[in-house]
């Protein structure tokens, strides 16, 4: 129970990702510096906290035996996937990209085959490779629904190209973010804590958001003081905040992958929050009809699914070797 929390927690911070993004656009800020800055901002804060917690050295440690690894997998759920949202919200509405994100809730479950989790019975311990959750997946469906519902409404006003734009960088992006994610759990097989997997991912991604920042400088300049102040908001609330409680939760679950599957899907929440966010901070509409019905049936989902896995104890869950 204590993950999906922590994943819905998460998934509130995670959605100012689309608010500030969207922000950001608005004030002209390149694409590329929105997905720098979510990981040069972030850099500096990740680092003092694992230097106060006395970490650093087992961290640098990890680093060290296995250098491509970080980098690739940490770019890959890293500045990667973000650098896809942040393309797609140049072309599309926060609303879509925030509801084709939702994609990550099936993407985690069709990605179970790839792993591996430990089982310990009375005679042995051994690793089984993963299958996916038909309890999880129904559940994942059923959240989908109310995505789609949310986006009907407003489908009809806007164009193929805003639509694919939008739509297939989101879809790539929402698998490699579990993907990276899960890859790099089984990299590091419970030797780190999640503040020292976060600094690791972050700096691995660090070559990426240099180029990425290179290139935001030579289209659109340096950002004003009032963008960089919220690419800073962005880095602390997504970055930082949301990445940390998510992948804490999803350490919880690495061993369960039912309950892993509905830590994924807690993301679903990021549309409900972002729906609510526009409200607050940009003048948005209340939803009505399907949008209001889709809203419902996310949250009924996310329920079901906080019921369901509610059971598992997650502490008798043994470590992956």
């Amino acid at each position: 129970m204590r993950a999906i929390l922590l994943g819905i927690l998460s998934s509130a911070f995670f959605s100012a990702t689309f608010i500030i993004n969207r922000i950001m656009n608005v004030s002209g800020t390149s694409w590329a510096w929105t997905a720098s800055f979510r990981f040069l901002f972030a850099l500096p804060i990740l680092f003092f906290i694992v230097l106060f917690r006395k970490n650093l050295r087992p961290l640098w440690v990890e680093m060290r035996k296995n250098p491509l690894a970080w980098i690739g997998y940490g770019t890959i759920a890293g500045v990667g996937f973000y650098s896809l949202l942040s393309y797609a919200a140049v072309f599309s509405p926060a609303w879509l990209v925030a509801g084709t994100w939702q994609i990550t809730i099936l993407a985690g479950l069709l990605l179970s085959p790839l792993f591996f989790i430990t089982l310990e019975t009375k005679s042995e311990v051994k690793r089984v490779r993963g299958k996916m959750p038909l309890r999880s997946l129904l559940v994942a469906l059923f959240i989908l629904t109310g995505v789609i519902c949310m986006q009907l409404t407003e489908a009809g006003d806007i164009t193929v190209s805003q639509f694919l734009s939008g739509f297939l960088p989101v879809v790539i992006a929402a698998f490699l973010y579990p993907f990276g994610n899960r890859k790099m759990m089984e990299v590091v097989a419970g030797r780190l804590d999640t503040f020292q997997r976060v600094l690791g991912m972050a700096i691995g991604s660090l070559p990426v958001s240099i180029i990425l920042a290179i290139y935001g400088w030579t289209t659109t300049g340096i950002p004003t003081s009032g963008q960089m102040m919220q690419g800073f908001l962005l880095a602390l609330c997504s970055g930082v905040i949301a990445t940390m409680t998510f992948f804490f939760a999803t350490d919880l679950a690495k061993n369960n992958l039912s309950l892993l599957g509905a830590v994924e899907a807690t993301q679903a929440g990021t549309m409900v929050f972002t729906v609510l966010g526009e409200i607050v901070f940009l003048n948005g509409s209340w939803p009505v009809g399907l949008s209001l019905i889709g809203m419902i049936i996310i949250m009924i989902g996310m329920i079901a699914n906080s019921i369901l896995n509610r059971s598992v104890p997650v502490s008798k869950l043994k470590k992956t070797a």
